[in-house]
């Protein structure tokens, strides 16, 4: 049986059917974050439904309705920390969206069970010619962001005063185009330095699919360099390729949030206040794109089993779509000039 994190839901722990939900939830291979983001998701529901007397056995759609309501007015806790300026109130559309999924799903399991006759959290469903009925909350495409050149330099210069790890780190979560627990969980063995190749475990994957990513010139570098400050440090050891400089865990493998509070100072150093983990792969990504690598051929790299995600990732300003616009359709243009020049031939 799969451990998970009961002191983190103590709502949800105390309830007989979400604890078996969750549990079997982990028992069949979801990912430790995705356990917890619905762990969370249900904990809250469970409060909210505390709070107004509902039985989750018995709440019917409009008490789910008035649960989605009180996320959308709620204080959004990381509000001082947004830059978006309708952002300070109302949990974030993706934190909604994630959190009715992860209650629609634990109303599917009281169902199966016989616990339940219907699911109260209402699916998107067909409508007139065959367009999608909107579900319960209305999808929110956020403007994509990456930074420009000028951040870019700017996050790059913050980066020289970081240790070699953590500069290591962020020239391999840029070049691979790195999630960020494919990063922290690489292993020295994944590396094939003949060829400047990452191979990229199943396990290690969100999509738990493996694949190869490439790394530049200045990356190897940094590479030697660590393995070298690497050996004097912990000896000559395998495993977990990045480990721990800290007295309390010294050689340890590094943690998640190890590198999340890494680039959360670089976001302050740089003054780059949108720079999350995340970033690096972005732009990445949108740099794939920018060399006319195919949208196959990223998804590849990307480790994307959906082609729409990867275009959600691709982030080409109007500027740039415009230049190849105008290069891919230059000799046409071309062709029409010269046919509206016949017309200045009558004058």
């Amino acid at each position: 049986m799969v451990l998970v994190m009961w002191s983190r839901f103590p709502l949800l722990a105390e309830h007989e059917h979400a604890r078996r939900w969750l549990q079997y939830t982990a028992n069949i291979g979801r990912a430790v974050n995705t356990v917890d983001a619905y762990g969370r998701a249900v904990e809250d529901h469970l409060r909210f439904c505390a709070l107004v007397g509902a039985d989750p056995l018995t709440v019917r759609a409009d008490v789910v309705a008035a649960w989605v309501g009180d996320m959308l007015e709620r204080p959004n806790p990381r509000a001082s920390a947004l830059v978006h300026l309708d952002s300070g109130a109302g949990l974030a559309n993706a934190t909604i969206q994630q959190r009715v999924v992860a209650v629609r799903l634990f109303y599917d399991f009281l169902v199966e069970d016989g616990l339940r006759e219907r699911n109260p959290v209402r699916r998107g469903q067909s409508g007139r010619r065959g367009r999608p009925r909107q579900g319960l909350v209305r999808r929110v495409e956020q403007a994509p962001w990456i930074p420009s050149e000028a951040s870019w330099q700017a996050i790059l210069r913050a980066a020289t005063a970081l240790s070699l790890r953590n500069r290591l780190m962020v020239a391999l979560a840029y070049d691979g185009a790195l999630r960020r627990e494919e990063l922290v969980r690489l292993d020295v063995g994944d590396f094939e330095p003949a060829y400047r190749l990452i191979r990229l475990r199943a396990v290690t994957t969100k999509s738990l699919r493996s694949r190869e990513v490439s790394y530049g010139e200045a990356t190897e570098r940094l590479f030697a360099a660590y393995l070298v400050e690497r050996r004097s440090r912990f000896g000559r050891i395998g495993g977990p390729l990045l480990r721990s400089e800290s007295r309390r865990n010294l050689g340890c493998p590094l943690g998640l949030s190890s590198w999340s509070k890494t680039v959360e100072s670089l976001a302050e150093r740089s003054a780059v206040p949108r720079l999350t983990t995340h970033t690096f792969r972005h732009l990445r990504l949108t740099d794939l794109a920018r060399a006319d690598w195919t949208i196959d051929q990223i998804a590849l790299y990307a480790g994307h089993r959906d082609l729409s995600t990867t275009l959600r990732y691709i982030h080409l300003s109007g500027r740039e779509l415009a230049a190849k616009l105008h290069r891919a359709t230059a000799s046409i243009q071309a062709d029409r000039e010269r046919l509206l020049a016949t017309l200045t031939e009558s004058s």
